[in-house]
Order: structure tokens, then C-alpha cells, then sequence
């Protein structure tokens, strides 16, 4: 038998959460602070940096195009892009809880003919970009997020055959 799949997907979320993290702190906020490039939702028309949410899609469609049998993706309550609300109530009543313990919930789903395993880690605001930006965007829903609010989850998905 080979790893648990519940370890397989924590070592993902990690990998994913550090990448995120660094690109966001060292990156994005460097920039910004050193006034040199600002990140920005129209960044390929701009010449920006991606948003940090940005980045995480494009890297997670890349896999996609590479044919790697896993995904992942953002997804919120109150998201800024409509691409990342929950795609049914099943992910939402997830995602709640997601969002009201701070915990990770686990199901397998089906998705056309293929089960997954479904993981959804809290993502919270690791920098003071996430909550800024999220905090004063036009598109808003919510505008009173803090330093390590959980803002949303990150959801990964491991197809089971």
C-alpha cells in the first residue's frame, strides 16, 4: 500500500501554502514597498506583478496543461473573482465550515465519471497584501478582514483511481 491520501494532501497544501506565502511576502510586498512594480488584476495588459491568487491559478491550470492528475484552486465565500465561489451547496457547507472552525474538511466527490478526494484547508491572510487588497477592492463583499482571518479555502483534489 502506498502513502495515506490524507498525508498526500497535507504534503501538497504545504508545498502550495509555502509558494504562496513566499511569493506574496518577498515578492509582492517587496515590489510594492521598494515602489518598483505593483501587483494588479489586469497585470499581462499592465506589465504588473499577478496577484497572489493570480499566481496560484495560473500555476494550477499549468498542471493542468501538463496533464498532472491533480488540482487545486482557491474558493470563497466572499470572493473578489466569481471564478472561485463554490461551485455547488455540497462545496459551500465545506467551505462554511472551512471558514467558521479553521479546519480542514475531507470528503470523496464525484465529478463527471471520476471520484476525488476533496481537501479544503482554511486559507488565511498571511500578509498585509491579502487583507489590503481584499479589505479595499471595489468588488468587495467583505471588507473587514485582519492579519490570519480565514478568508476562504484552499481546495485540493486527488482523483482515488
Amino acid at each position: 500500500e502506498g502513502m495515506p491520501i490524507r498525508v498526500v494532501a497535507n504534503y501538497l497544501h504545504a508545498v502550495l501554502q509555502a509558494d504562496r506565502t513566499f511569493y506574496t511576502q518577498h515578492v509582492v510586498e517587496r515590489m510594492e514597498d521598494m515602489l518598483i512594480v505593483t501587483a494588479t488584476e489586469n497585470w499581462r495588459e499592465e506589465r504588473t506583478l499577478p496577484l497572489p491568487a493570480q499566481f496560484f491559478k495560473e500555476a494550477s491550470r499549468g498542471l493542468q496543461v501538463a496533464g498532472k492528475p491533480f488540482r487545486y484552486r482557491l474558493m470563497g465565500l466572499w470572493p473578489l473573482n466569481p471564478e472561485n465561489a463554490p461551485h455547488n451547496d455540497r462545496e459551500r457547507k465545506a467551505l462554511e465550515q472551512v471558514v467558521e472552525y479553521g479546519e480542514v474538511t475531507e470528503q470523496e466527490i464525484q465529478i463527471d465519471d471520476q471520484s476525488y478526494y476533496q481537501a479544503i484547508f482554511p486559507d488565511r491572510a498571511v500578509s498585509r497584501a491579502c487583507v489590503n487588497c481584499h479589505n479595499a477592492h471595489k468588488e468587495s463583499p467583505k471588507r473587514n478582514f485582519k492579519l490570519n482571518d480565514v478568508m476562504g479555502g484552499l481546495e485540493i483534489l486527488i482523483p482515488l483511481n
